[in-house]
């Protein structure tokens, strides 16, 4: 092989190698929002709580390694009983819980209100609708993420100026409020969300995309439309 050979083979190796590191890390990003909205939706079940016991990060350089090792411990002591009632304690409640995961609450300090509206003129152009059966609004907290996760994985190009427009302005403030609950398992659950987020936060604001405060879709991009629900999310 010559030189220039050999040069024209690095070259086109390391252009894969780095897409295939950032579709890992893409895939890495959208399966924790999914734990997240699955997490702040419901209380883990066994086979969950199994896996989160096990788990092992394997990044050492990672920021957010403490707080796995956190939400992995908190498993292993857990009870998914246990959970289902704190759960409802505090994301529930008869009423409301002790924290209520809605965009329009955390800004507005009331229900329904304009951040709920300005989310769902942004999903109704992204081509997101809510499932019939679904009566939660659509701000709830596992609800957008589960929407981010769908973007990450289908609309990358819309994914900053969603984050900007309907998650940075509260879901770091939900996040932190969690963490400071007194069960150790869902303070485990913020923590991770926060620091998880604080870093979304972070790079997706230094996007450009991030700037773009209105969506335009495209008919061939929309299709009918995707139906999303909490716990029942597709495209």
């Amino acid at each position: 092989m010559t030189t220039s050979e050999h040069a024209d083979t690095q070259s086109t190796q390391a252009p894969a190698s780095l897409s295939a590191a950032l579709e890992e890390r893409n895939a890495l990003r959208a399966d924790i929002y999914l734990l997240l909205a699955r997490l702040v939706r419901e209380s883990p079940n066994e086979e969950l709580l199994a896996f989160l016991a096990t788990l092992e990060p394997d990044d050492e350089g990672s920021p957010l390694k403490r707080h796995w090792a956190s939400l992995s411990l908190a498993a292993r002591h857990a009870h998914p009983g246990t959970l289902h009632d704190v759960h409802f304690g505090l994301l529930i409640g008869v009423i409301q819980g002790q924290l209520v995961p809605y965009a329009s609450w955390y800004l507005t300090g009331s229900l329904m209100e304009m951040p709920l509206v300005a989310l769902r003129h942004d999903l109704k152009h992204l081509g997101f609708e809510r499932a019939a059966h679904v009566k939660e609004p659509e701000d709830h907290f596992s609800a957008m993420c589960e929407v981010m996760a769908m973007l990450i994985d289908t609309r990358a190009e819309a994914q900053a100026a969603f984050f900007k427009r309907h998650l940075s302005p509260w879901a770091l403030r939900f996040m932190r409020d969690l963490a400071q609950v007194e069960d150790p398992f869902y303070a485990s659950v913020g923590a991770l969300g926060e620091a998880f987020l604080s870093r979304e936060d972070n790079q997706l604001q230094s996007d450009p995309d991030a700037q773009v405060v209105t969506f335009s879709p495209t008919p061939a991009t929309l299709g009918e439309g995707a139906k999303f629900s909490e716990g029942d999310t597709h495209t």
